[in-house]
């Protein structure tokens, strides 16, 4: 295994165990998690571009504008949360653009199909009433039923699941799959340009 695939594969991982650890536990990402991660993402992206080319921050650079951008505007809309969006701006570095795509879209899926299946266990489990009272924001209070203003922590409490594990579990499966790619990739750009090689004198 190349060693700057190794140490993509080793930091990721590490951190989306850790955000997902820390997520389940206290239901939200820290700033000391993510911002050292964003910060080493791009300390290996210009070590890789002067490796292997320049293309590799480039492919960060868009990888980042594509998921910190899209999570930003989920977040400025009342849809995430803001140690969402540096979990995956952080992440988006280091993976580039075409993995951050995709994770993107595991991690959408995966979130769809759990909260479908823990909705329809929770309609059969404990009926609509119960759980439109759990995961539904009605804006009233259930003593008196007046409106009331929604917390931070009434937010969190109606998740159905943490942001950080879906993501995860998303950058997990893309990494294995696209580790064949990485390593013929890496080769390749190792190995010297056959036109720029010189050839030996043919001896008469």
């Amino acid at each position: 295994m190349p060693l700057m695939i190794l140490i993509l594969i080793l930091a990721v991982s590490l951190f989306t165990a850790a955000t997902i650890a820390w997520d389940v536990r206290f239901k939200k990402i820290p700033n000391q998690l993510t911002i050292p991660m964003f910060f080493a993402g791009w300390v290996y992206q210009l070590v890789m571009s002067a490796l292997y080319g320049w293309h590799h921050l480039g492919s960060a650079a868009l990888g980042f504008l594509l998921g910190f951008g899209i999570l930003f505007v989920l977040w400025f809309v009342g849809g995430g949360g803001g140690g969402d969006v540096k979990l995956i701006g952080a992440l988006s570095v280091w993976l580039g653009f075409q993995m951050t795509l995709y994770v993107l879209i595991l991690s959408t899926l995966i979130v769809l199909i759990s909260t479908v299946g823990v909705v329809l266990w929770s309609l059969i489990a404990r009926g609509v009433r119960s759980t439109k009272g759990q995961y539904l924001g009605t804006g009233k209070n259930q003593a008196a039923d007046a409106p009331k203003l929604e917390t931070a922590s009434d937010k969190v409490s109606r998740r159905v699941m943490t942001f950080a594990g879906p993501v995860g579990i998303a950058t997990w499966v893309v990494l294995f799959w696209f580790y064949p790619q990485l390593t013929t990739q890496l080769s390749a750009e190792e190995a010297p340009d056959p036109s720029t090689a010189v050839s030996p004198e043919v001896s008469e």
